[in-house]
């Protein structure tokens, strides 16, 4: 017997920033990983997406101050479990990334701290978790801390040496390069490293407690058959390349 037809007492707000290959932004349009689940879902549910494109700061505190729906693509914290219910899709590692150098190499966050010669860039509004946050803070009292808006303009800022180093999941910036012909080559150039208070842990979607119960609870359940299923994850491999993501991503098991 196949899933029972329903449908979201209202429209789902969804703002989306751009992450990698799993969301993809052009011109007001949206695509990748997520976007096509979720009209899978919309398909299945009857449910209505209303997808808007945001900076990833902006979409954090959208869905904090409760006019955003749902979070995607969202690594799990503390603070989210706190304003919302989570779906996990897939398991994911984030890593230090820079350009190939002769540099030492770097085996944790509590090292990075003391290498106050390399200046560090992240994305504003990412959160790995509390030992991501606790650098965030001591970078910022070194005063060696560069926020930005996008993966975009993370790989700009390495590449223009305006940094030595980000955190991030790899798949996010191979898939950010991918889209830009201007700044693929910037792939062969890429330096991984993984830190030993970042390891795997689970992503997803935060579903907002401002939805109705009834609406989270269907969502949820079809968001949770289309990871069961493969589904989810057969759409990462037909949007990110082989070699492209295998290092930050792997199934839900």
């Amino acid at each position: 017997m196949g899933p029972v037809r329903a449908q979201c007492s209202r429209t789902i707000r969804v703002p989306l920033s751009p992450t990698g290959l799993s969301v993809v932004a052009s011109g007001g349009a949206v695509a990748g990983v997520y976007p096509d689940i979720l009209r899978k879902v919309s398909e299945e549910t009857h449910c209505q997406f209303e997808f808007t494109v945001v900076p990833r700061a902006r979409l954090e505190a959208m869905f904090s101050g409760g006019s955003a729906d749902l979070l995607l693509a969202a690594t799990r914290s503390s603070g989210r479990d706190a304003r919302g219910d989570f779906v996990p899709t897939m398991r994911y590692r984030p890593m230090l990334i820079s350009l190939v150098s002769d540099r030492a190499s770097i085996d944790s966050l509590a090292e990075l701290s003391q290498r106050r010669e390399l200046r560090v860039v992240l994305v504003r509004g990412y959160d790995y978790g509390e030992a991501y946050q606790a650098l965030i803070q001591t970078l910022r009292e070194q005063k060696r801390l560069l926020l930005e808006a996008d993966p975009l303009a993370v790989a700009r800022a390495l590449e223009r040496n305006l940094a030595d180093v980000t955190l991030m999941v790899p798949s996010i910036l191979t898939g950010t390069l991918l889209q830009d012909g201007r700044q693929r080559a910037l792939m062969e150039r890429l330096r991984y490293e993984p830190v030993a208070e970042l390891g795997w842990g689970e992503s997803g979607v935060y579903l907002s407690r401002h939805l109705s119960a009834q609406d989270r609870e269907l969502l949820s359940e079809a968001i949770e058959r289309s990871t069961r299923s493969g589904a989810f994850w057969k759409t990462v491999q037909r949007h990110y390349p082989p070699g492209s993501y295998e290092d930050g991503l792997k199934p839900l098991k």
